[in-house]
C-alpha cells in the first residue's frame, strides 16, 4: 500500500491535508427497500437469526406499503452525501464520499470492494446513527469488521476509522435545538399548561439498554444521551422563549415480544394521558434519528399524528436534522477532527463525547456478539 502523504511538519493542515491519511469518506446507513419486491428479502436480512416468520414480517410490510414499498432513507442518504461532498469541496478538500448499507444495497462490503478497486485504501466511516446502544452503535462495528474481513480474504488491502457516537455534540444538538425553538415559536399563543414537549426515539429492549455504554450506572448510556439532548434542546428554549417545560422522552417502532421488556412510554401512550391532562398541542422532536425514515414517516407522521386526532390534539412534528447545513457542517468537522486523532493528535474529550476507539468495557454487561471493529483497523 502506497503511503498517504503527511501534512508539512509545522504547517496547520489545509485543503485534502485536513483529511490526512484518509482517501475517503464512508456513508454507512442502515439501508431500506425501493420497490415492492425489496420488502420482504430486506426485512429477513434484518431480522435474521431471531426466528421471526414471514407471517409478521408482512405485517410489518405494510408499513411499506403506504409508500409504494420503498423507505425513504435511502434517498435521504444520497441527498446527505450530495451535501456532505459540497461541504467538503466548499472546504477544498477533495475526497470522494462513498456510501454502503448493513441491509439493502449498496451493501457495505461491496462498496469496501469497490474502493479498493479505485486504489482507496483508508477509509473514515461516518454512521446515521448517533447514539450509543447495540443495535445504533456496537451492530455497525461488527458489521464493518465482517466487511473488512471479508474483503482482506480476497487480498484487498482496506484500512477503516469511524467517528464516534455524536449524539451529544454539538452539531447535533445544536441543529435539534434550534429546530425545536423555530417550532415552538411558531405556537406562542398556546399557554404553557396547554403545551407539551416531547422527544422521541426508538425504543430498544429494556436489556440492550443495560449493555449500551459505561453510563452514570451500570450501562444506560442510550436512554442518559437521550435525556441529555432533551434537557440540552429544552434549556435552549426556555432561554430563547422564556418557556417553562419539562422535557419527556418517549418511544417508538416497538417490536418483540409482550413479555419482554422495552423502553417506554411509547408516544401513543403518551399522548392519551396529555389529552387527559388538558394539553392541546404536542410538539414532537424526533431526535433519536437522523433523517426522515421509516420510523418517522409511518410511526410519528402516520401513527401517532392519527392517534393524536382521534383525541383531540395538534401534533407539531419537528423537522429531523438531515441535510440541514449546520449539521451537514458539523459531521464534516467531527470527520476533520477524527483525522487529526488518526495523525495522532489528541482525542476530543469533554462533557457527552465518546471515544472514536471503543474503551475497555465500552459494552457492558454483553454476553454474546460478533467481532467489531473497535479501533483502527
Amino acid at each position: 500500500m502506497t503511503a498517504s502523504p503527511q501534512p508539512t511538519a509545522g504547517a496547520a493542515p489545509t485543503g485534502d491535508d485536513l483529511l490526512q491519511p484518509y482517501d475517503a469518506v464512508l456513508l454507512l446507513s442502515f439501508g431500506g427497500p425501493e420497490a415492492p419486491d425489496e420488502v420482504m428479502p430486506f426485512l429477513r436480512r434484518v431480522t435474521a437469526g431471531r426466528g421471526i416468520p414471514d407471517e409478521r414480517l408482512a405485517e410489518v410490510g405494510h408499513h411499506y406499503d403506504l409508500f409504494g414499498g420503498r423507505s425513504p432513507i435511502n434517498d435521504q442518504n444520497r441527498a446527505l452525501i450530495r451535501s456532505l461532498e459540497g461541504e467538503l469541496a466548499d472546504r477544498d478538500i477533495h475526497l470522494p464520499v462513498l456510501w454502503g448499507n448493513r441491509n439493502s444495497p449498496p451493501f457495505l462490503v461491496d462498496t469496501l470492494r469497490e474502493a479498493a478497486g479505485r486504489g482507496l485504501h483508508r477509509i473514515v466511516v461516518v454512521t446515521t446513527s448517533a447514539y450509543s446502544s447495540y443495535s445504533s452503535c456496537r451492530q455497525y462495528r461488527e458489521d464493518l469488521a465482517e466487511a473488512v474481513g471479508a474483503v482482506r480474504d480476497e487480498g484487498l488491502v482496506v484500512e477503516i476509522d469511524k467517528i464516534g457516537p455524536y449524539a451529544r455534540r454539538t452539531p447535533f444538538v445544536s441543529t435539534n435545538a434550534r429546530l425545536v425553538v423555530d417550532a415552538m415559536r411558531a405556537h406562542a399563543e398556546v399557554p404553557d399548561e396547554e403545551l407539551a414537549l416531547l422527544f422521541v426515539t426508538h425504543s430498544i429492549p429494556d436489556s440492550m439498554d443495560e449493555t449500551s455504554g459505561p453510563g452514570d450506572s451500570e450501562g444506560r448510556l442510550y436512554q442518559e444521551q437521550h435525556h441529555a439532548v432533551a434537557d440540552a434542546i429544552t434549556e435552549a428554549v426556555e432561554q430563547q422563549l422564556g418557556r417553562a417545560l419539562v422535557p419527556e422522552v418517549v418511544y417508538c417502532s416497538r417490536s418483540g415480544p409482550p413479555t419482554q421488556p422495552w423502553l417506554e412510554p411509547d408516544i401513543n401512550d403518551r399522548l392519551a394521558e396529555l389529552a387527559k391532562e388538558g394539553v392541546r398541542v404536542v410538539v414532537v422532536a424526533p431526535v433519536g434519528f437522523v433523517s426522515d425514515h421509516m420510523e418517522v414517516v409511518y410511526d410519528l407522521d402516520t401513527e401517532a399524528m392519527e392517534t393524536a386526532g382521534e383525541l383531540g390534539l395538534t401534533l407539531v412534528r419537528v423537522p429531523t436534522v438531515g441535510i440541514d447545513p449546520a449539521f451537514v457542517s458539523g459531521l464534516v468537522d467531527l470527520v476533520v477532527e477524527r483525522a487529526e486523532e488518526a495523525r495522532g493528535g489528541a482525542a476530543p474529550t469533554g462533557p457527552g463525547v465518546r471515544p472514536s476507539v471503543c474503551l475497555p468495557g465500552c459494552c457492558p454487561n454483553l454476553r454474546a456478539a460478533r467481532p467489531a471493529l473497535c479501533g483502527s483497523d
